[in-house]
């Protein structure tokens, strides 16, 4: 029987408008970080084991949600639970990098890792810039822009989704069909981790979608001098179509739709990177000057 303290609890329209905004804030970390990744509905849909309606009604702020669910949509994407629920109030990638790393360090060892902080940062920096990494989407001019520059200085040039097809022993397309978004992520963080090591003079050519994995694209930030070769949504389907490719027109009417979406979700990530060159509507040769000035590494 219910006592004469025991008041239903209503809540009143201040509220409710929280928790609706809460509810559409969470859609659209969500929507944002599929979108980075260049992950339809669908396709994320089926990484994480969940209905395309749930991600739909998720997306869109609508309805409540089931912190199951939710959760295999945050290891889908890579991220964690909390940061999909929390508004980002911490800044930038590398401040949530860093807080991450502190919270994994036990407390006797904080003082330890002060001091090497500071004794190797401006060491790794000089290390940093014998790499050079070229960023942006399939497209922008990353392998002929690549391959010059390295010859140019007597690099090594080394395209890492080749390297992960080296590493796996299979194909791209096999390795997402074997192992999903997911799986092909933990290669490409390996095999860079190798290229890191084993190279201290190179030009690598990187996935597009590499900005989108906080974790590998900040070690390779700290690893690299990082380039965005940039370009207009126009020029990356034409370029990629000229080269034979027409898979991103394949049944797609909404391809060049999707392709912006997709460049508008990145392009705080791809502005992370130390410079960035604009290729759009120039020659090779132009831009491989602006590319040559963009560096600072000497010959």
């Amino acid at each position: 029987m219910m006592s004469f303290n025991d008041k239903p609890v209503v809540l009143d329209e201040s509220a409710a408008l929280t928790d609706q905004a809460f509810l559409q804030g969470v859609g659209s970390r969500a929507r944002v970080l599929r979108e980075r990744r260049g992950l339809t509905r669908k396709a994320l849909a089926k990484e994480a084991d969940v209905s395309e309606r749930y991600l739909a009604q998720l997306e869109s702020g609508e309805g409540n949600m089931s912190i199951v669910l939710l959760r295999r949509v945050a290891v889908a994407l890579g991220s964690r639970l909390i940061e999909m629920l929390e508004p980002d109030e911490m800044g930038s990638v590398e401040r949530r990098m860093i807080t991450r790393l502190l919270d994994s360090v036990p407390a006797h060892r904080l003082e330890d890792l002060t001091f090497r902080l500071m004794r190797e940062f401006g060491k790794e920096e000089a290390i940093r810039q014998g790499r050079i990494a070229l960023v942006g989407l399939r497209g922008a001019g990353k392998s002929t822009l690549g391959q010059k520059l390295a010859a140019e200085r007597g690099w090594r040039y080394v395209e890492l989704d080749k390297e992960i097809e080296l590493e796996s022993g299979m194909s791209l397309p096999e390795l997402f069909s074997l192992y999903g978004q997911s799986g092909f992520r933990r290669f490409e963080r390996r095999t860079l981790e190798r290229l890191i090591e084993e190279n201290s003079q190179m030009v690598l050519a990187v996935g597009g979608g590499v900005v989108a994995e906080d974790e590998t694209y900040v070690f390779l930030l700290s690893k690299c001098f990082t380039v965005w070769l940039r370009t207009s949504p126009e020029e990356h389907m034409s370029r990629v179509i000229a080269q034979g490719d027409l898979r991103p027109m394949a049944g797609n009417a909404q391809a060049m739709d999707d392709l912006k979406r997709i460049l508008a979700a990145r392009e705080p990530l791809y502005r992370k990177a130390d410079a960035v060159v604009d290729t759009s509507g120039q020659t090779v040769e132009a831009s491989l000057r602006d590319l040559r000035k963009s560096v600072t590494v000497g010959p």
